[in-house]
């Protein structure tokens, strides 16, 4: 390919509104152009990366036996009304009338049109396994669309979904996906973890995220770096403290602390680590009739460290919280507390409430908290003496950098990561919804077993430039740079040497299978370089007259911070050993 064929634009500076690195220099090299508010034109040099990344995808895919389909952009409603989703996904899911009036959406996934397909075409059980898969536009309507494909309202993703006849055979379809995704994105040349994930309502621990590593990554990233552990935040177990309960060496007192109304500001008033003070949050469950009205609601309390933060999804697992909750209103923190948020805490309630202690509050001795009394705390509080035992004591909060691993092989360490995968188990979530159903060895209807498995195609070269880029611009890994290699002759248009010099290496490198550019446009030197540091095409071979009268080219990857001389002749199988190939 040549440039003067090809379409290069590139920007000097980015747009106003490009707020993250990914984004500023996707614009800024031409890959993406903005057509609205998280809706974007995928651009030659962009859509090569794309195809790319589509590629590995599709060929890990077929290799791992899953079979490509393509299913609608468009879908009928009536379909996410058989699962309940249809009212219950909320304004991201686009929906849509046609002109007779019938209801529609823009899917934004498809496990209910891939469901319609196998209680249509699977009928017995010596048709399962079956994986289908489709590379296809998606669109959520982001109520703030942002970081360009980080968070944009259409993309494209790879997703598959697995057909069994039972959860053994669910668990290797899930297990024979969560291999072909590590073959993915080892092939992709990106650092990534693969983290375990919650599994929500459905339950199970067969959920996994895959994660590219980069420091401005949404997801915080828990793993032990002496093993092989790593979960997500939502996941990560943060284990009760060993040994017992230090026996209370303090008296209980009423100690002043005016205006100091969060953890940290008692703990600094007091002179005390803020790992020794507690605190309260106040949460609500909801027990409604037949017709929606509520009848009847609790208020709970739940109690962490001053330095810990509440894990929303572990609190969501506890009994009597696992069926929903909410955040108490004032009128009811008054009402079981008489006090105002800030100075709450277990003893001297108005009204009972049902006490949840996190693990690590469970063992602590000689701690701080509200006092139910604008301006006050209590200090030297100790279980069994001063307040009985908590109703639960459970796992609610965020693990922290130096927490001991769940596995007992180390500490926890965290890091942050941008998801651009999801392998996830189903069960019988959708086909028991949509009665879909085989004949089973027994002669008997039997519901699918169903996993879902997902990556995001578009987003996924935005992650790849969080984690590879410099000041001058993106560093593409070789497997999917728009261009592995591009030639850059110095004054082409006024050397017969280097124009033809350049000609028999570009035809070379072709030949061979090497995807290369030839910058022909006649640009001075500084800007075709930067142009190309930009860009990020990992290998630059330059030519010039001066270098070739010396018999030689420079050649310089992308990282390298100066180039090396190459002889002419032996330059094609230079480059061919540094692509391997």
């Amino acid at each position: 390919m040549k440039a003067s064929q090809f379409f290069v634009s590139t920007l000097k500076e980015a747009p106003a509104d490009a707020e993250v690195v990914s984004h500023k220099l996707m614009m800024r090299a031409g890959l993406i152009k903005k057509l609205g508010a998280g809706i974007y034109n995928y651009m030659p040099m962009g859509l090569r990366v794309i195809r790319k990344v589509e590629a590995i995808v599709r060929e890990e895919m077929n290799r791992a036996g899953a079979v490509e389909c393509t299913m609608p952009v468009v879908q009928p409603a009536e379909l996410w009304q058989e699962t309940g989703r249809f009212e219950k996904m909320g304004p991201e899911l686009l929906r849509i009338q046609d002109r007779h009036g019938r209801d529609f959406v823009i899917q934004p996934t498809s496990e209910e049109v891939v469901t319609d397909i196998a209680r249509q075409e699977l009928r017995s059980y010596k048709q399962l396994p079956k994986n289908l898969y489709q590379i296809q536009t998606k669109f959520r309507d982001e109520r703030r669309p942002r970081f360009g494909l980080m968070r944009g309202r259409e993309f494209i993703m790879k997703d598959a979904y697995s057909f069994d006849r039972d959860q053994a055979g669910a668990k290797v379809s899930y297990q024979m996906m969560a291999q072909a995704y590590r073959r993915i994105f080892d092939r992709f040349g990106l650092r990534y973890r693969a983290v375990a994930a919650d599994s929500g309502a459905i339950g199970g621990d067969l959920s996994e995220e895959f994660q590219v590593i980069a420091a401005t990554g949404e997801d915080a990233i828990v793993y032990c770096p002496a093993s092989d552990y790593a979960a997500n935040m939502e996941k990560a177990e943060a284990l009760a403290p060993a040994g017992p309960r230090p026996a209370a060496s303090q008296p209980q007192a009423l100690t002043p602390t005016p205006g100091k109304s969060t953890c940290a500001d008692v703990a600094a008033l007091l002179g005390v680590p803020q790992a020794t003070t507690v605190k309260s949050l106040v949460l609500a469950t909801d027990q409604a009739n037949e017709s929606g009205e509520i009848v009847k609601s609790q208020v709970w309390l739940l109690l962490l460290r001053g330095d810990h933060d509440m894990n929303e999804v572990k609190v969501s697992k506890v009994p009597g919280l696992d069926a929903g909750f909410r955040f108490a209103t004032l009128a009811e923190i008054d009402e079981h507390f008489g006090c105002k948020p800030g100075y709450l805490g277990p003893l001297g309630l108005k009204k009972p409430v049902n006490v949840v202690a996190d693990r690590e509050v469970a063992v602590m001795a000689d701690w701080i908290c509200g006092a139910n009394q604008e301006d006050h705390h209590i200090t030297g509080v100790n279980w069994g003496r001063d307040l009985p035992e908590p109703d639960l004591v459970a796992d609610l909060r965020n693990v922290v950098a130096g927490d001991p691993s769940p596995d007992g092989r180390g500490e926890l360490a965290i890091e942050r990561g941008i998801e651009v995968g999801h392998v996830f188990y189903l069960g019988t979530k959708y086909s028991k919804a949509m009665n879909a159903t085989f004949l089973g060895e027994d002669g008997k209807p039997a519901f699918f077993e169903m996993g879902c498995y997902g990556i995001g195609v578009t987003r996924l070269p935005a992650a790849a430039i969080e984690q590879n880029h410099d000041e001058r611009g993106i560093i593409w890994p070789d497997a999917i740079a728009p261009f592995t290699v591009v030639l850059c002759p110095i004054g082409m248009d006024r050397s017969d040497e280097v124009k033809v010099a350049a000609e028999k290496l570009h035809a070379e490198l072709q030949a061979a299978g090497v995807d290369v550019l030839l910058d022909d446009r006649g640009e001075r030197p500084g800007a075709m370089f930067a142009d190309w540091e930009l860009i990020g095409v990992p290998h630059r071979v330059v030519l010039s007259d001066r270098g070739l009268k010396e018999g030689q080219v420079e050649y310089q990857h992308r990282r390298d911070t100066g180039a090396t001389k190459v002889a002419v002749d032996e330059v094609f199988d230079y480059l061919k050993n540094r692509l391997k190939v």
